[in-house]
This record gives structure tokens, sequence and C-alpha cells, in this order.
């Protein structure tokens, strides 16, 4: 249920000419997520076709928006509604599905936590180690892979893309539910028979029966796998991708941008200002709202500063690593990937209703879209308004260990230096805040 070009350095690009398996030293976070975790161009970048294996659900924005007027909820997405709101499934009871993906927040949350930036599980006291993305269009993500990209900085490079959670580590809305259901972090169940132990006792038990088969619950391996699909079921129902937001209705030729949101927009846009494009892309000549999902799929690395509110974070030597601690990714490496590129990269999340997300980050460490936005602007230019001094010295990237920092991404507008003029200034970055609050649902 839950968890751009580059230089020579980046996260998305294959390395060295043999492949290293070993990192470096220091205390490793593996990355566990509380609960679960898209553009207009004039150049926009092809982008890899996935070469993963695994069951998907992927579905077209096409398809999806054209299901949109079906009406009530079938049996199976009824049942995956139960289970997705149902705080009796955690251990101790108390947390569901929908307490880190609260409907509004765009599926995005905290439990409650008094640390905004992870959520607390069941057990209290117990936190998560990365900000809970959103699962809204999250629907629309292809499994994880390693692919081509036809032009740019990285032609002929593998770039990996795809997946859900910030490290892509499930393909399928069923096995990311593994993930939180079993985490001690999150819902704490022991074991599968645990969940549908639970399941057996729930109000909703009956329509179980009636849409898997009277027997459906006598298996506790097939039944789990029932569970999985009922959840995947409902979160790819219309309520997670309305495409109703005041841009989809501006694509469709029924409401206007202000002049501030038309000029974020072309500032979005702009290679040479925001440039934020260059991630969050989309179908440059379609006014369809289903080919604007404002992600590339791909993984990037940005260098954000350490979030000290973390828990785990107290230790000095921990880093959250991302994709490179993927579990299985030595499997899906392409001969000659220097695994190490790709430490300090998450996913590329969607930009719809991203004003309704907060906090911002992998790790959450910002509170507000316009300190976002502020950190692409001066990250370079005015270092010292986001990293720590250490004995008088200004430490960048400091939630990356010294290895990771080359992979950090060195795109417009990453490419500027320390004093040079940002390429955006205080209002353009107002502008560019009104433009991403225009991709709110309604």
């Amino acid at each position: 249920m839950n968890e751009q070009a580059k230089e020579s350095g980046s996260a998305a690009r294959a390395g060295g000419e043999k492949r290293h398996w070993s990192l470096w030293g220091g205390t490793l976070v593996t990355g566990v997520v509380v609960c679960a975790g898209f553009a207009w161009s004039n150049s926009v970048r092809a982008r890899p076709a996935s070469n993963a294996a695994a069951s998907q659900l992927v579905v077209s924005p096409r398809s999806a928006a054209a299901a949109r007027a079906a009406g009530e909820l079938s049996p199976l997405e009824q049942i995956g509604q139960l289970l997705f709101e149902d705080p009796e499934l955690s251990t101790p009871p108390g947390r569901a599905c929908s307490s880190c993906h609260d409907p509004k927040r765009a599926f995005s949350g905290n439990a409650g936590s008094n640390i905004a930036a992870v959520a607390q599980g069941s057990r209290a006291g117990v936190f998560g180690t990365r900000n809970v993305p959103s699962i809204s269009y999250a629907m629309f993500r292809p499994p994880f892979g390693f692919g081509r990209e036809a032009d740019g900085d990285f032609s002929g490079r593998d770039e990996a893309s795809g997946g859900l959670f910030w490290d892509g580590r499930a393909d399928t809305f069923q096995a990311q539910a593994d993930g939180p259901l079993l985490n001690p972090r999150e819902m704490n169940n022991a074991d599968p028979a645990s969940v549908v132990a639970k399941v057996r006792k729930a109000s909703y038990a009956p329509l179980f029966l009636d849409v898997f088969g009277s027997n459906a619950l006598s298996n506790e391996q097939s039944a789990y796998r029932n569970v999985g699909d009922a959840l995947a079921a409902f979160q790819t129902t219309a309520s997670f991708h309305r495409f109703s937001s005041k841009f989809d209705d501006y694509l469709r030729q029924g409401g206007e941008l202000s002049r501030e949101e038309a000029r974020g927009f072309e500032l979005f846009r702009d290679p040479e200002k925001g440039n934020c494009i260059a991630c969050h892309a989309a179908k440059a000549d379609s006014r369809e709202p289903g080919d604007w999902l404002f992600t590339d799929f791909a993984f990037e690395t940005l260098g954000l500063p350490r979030n000290r509110e973390l828990p785990d974070n107290a230790d000095p030597n921990a880093f959250d690593l991302g994709l490179c601690q993927r579990a299985g990714l030595a499997e899906k490496l392409p001969p000659h990937f220097d695994i190490r590129t790709l430490c300090g990269a998450f996913q590329v999340p969607s930009l719809r209703n991203v004003a309704l997300t907060a906090p911002y980050g992998h790790n959450g460490v910002f509170a507000t879209l316009r300190e976002v936005v502020s950190f692409y602007a001066t990250r370079d230019t005015q270092p010292e308004r986001w990293y720590p001094k250490v004995a008088g010295k200004l430490q960048p990237f400091d939630d990356l260990p010294p290895q990771a920092r080359a992979n950090v991404n060195r795109e417009v507008p990453y490419d500027r230096k320390l004093g040079q003029t940002p390429r955006l200034d205080e209002a353009e970055i107002d502008a560019v805040v009104a433009f991403l609050e225009t991709l709110t649902d309604r």
C-alpha cells in the first residue's frame, strides 16, 4: 500500500566497465516504507521500455478515464475498499492502509505521527524510515526494469525506471501490499496466516466468500493472494485517478489558467529556467489529461538535505541509499553496470495532487511545496540555505556518504555554481508553485 540530463556520475547512468557488488562501509538503512509512494515539453525525452517480466497492473490513462463513469464499485472493489480501510488488519489493531494513505491527502499521509516525515506504525514509538508516497495515479507506473533512452545526454545508456515504492521494488499492487501488511514497522502482522485470520472475523467476510468462493478463506496462501487482488482492484478505481484538476479543465479547453499559473507553466517547461519537464514528463502535443502523468518513472539522486528528525538518522553513519539497495536489483542489472551509480537515487514521483502531499522528498525534509521549488533553484547557488556547517565547513549533500555524492543530478536548474544567479528568482518560484497547485483534483 505504500513508500534529470545528468553528468557522468548520475544515478541513471551505466558506470564503469564491470559490475561492482560491494558498497561502501558504514551502516546502511535498508529502506522500509511506511504504508505504500508525472509535464509539458517542447522536447520530452523518450523513456526506456522496461524489460521486467513480472506481472503488472499497468492501465492506460485513456482506458482508465473511459472507466470513470462505471458507477458503483464492483463487489471485488468493495472488498478492496473494506480491506483498505480496516484498522483491525494491523497488530495491534489501529492501523489501516488508509491511515497512511488518506484520501483527503491524495492517498498520502503519516497516520497522525508526531514526526511529520514518517508514519508511525501500529506500535507506539515505531516509525518508518521514508516519507509515505502518494498512491494516487500509481496504477500507471510500469514495472521496474532497465531500458535505453533514445535521445538526450544518455543516448545509448541503460537507465532504471518503474516499479512502486520509492525504490521501485514492487511491480504490482499485490506485491506492494505484502510490505505494509507484514512489516513490523507498519501493520506488523507476523505472517500471511495472521492477516487471513483477521479477514475471517471481519464483517465483510461473507462478501469475500461471495466473490472468491465459499472455500476462499480455507487455504491461507490463496486467501492471502485474494486479499492482495482485492486491494489492487480498489486501488485502480477512479477515486485514485480523477483527472479532475484545474489543469485538466485547461487541457480540455474548459477553463483558463491565471496569469501567474500560466507563467509558472511556462517556467516549468522552459529548459533554461525550471526545466521541471526533464523528469516530470508528458506528451507535449496532447490535450488528453491521461497523457499528463508528470513523471518519467525514472530514478534521480537529488542530494536532499538530511532530515535529522528521522529516528534512524540518529546514527550519523546511517544512510538510506535508495535504489542501489533495492532487493533483487543485482539480478536485473544490465551487463557492465556499476551499481554504485544508483546509490542515493529515488523514483521521480507524480506531481498530480502534489499540493496535498506534504512533506516532500523521500526523507520528508521539506515542509512546503515552495521550499521544494526553492531548493531546486538554489541548491548549488546558495547551499548554505540547505546544508549544515561542521567545524566551519559547509557539508553539501549531507544525507549521502561521500562516495555517492558524485551521483547527484547536475541538470538545469542544478547546473549553477556557488554565487551565481539561480535559474529561478523568487517571483518565478512563486509562479511555479501556483502552477503546481492547479494539479489538485477536485
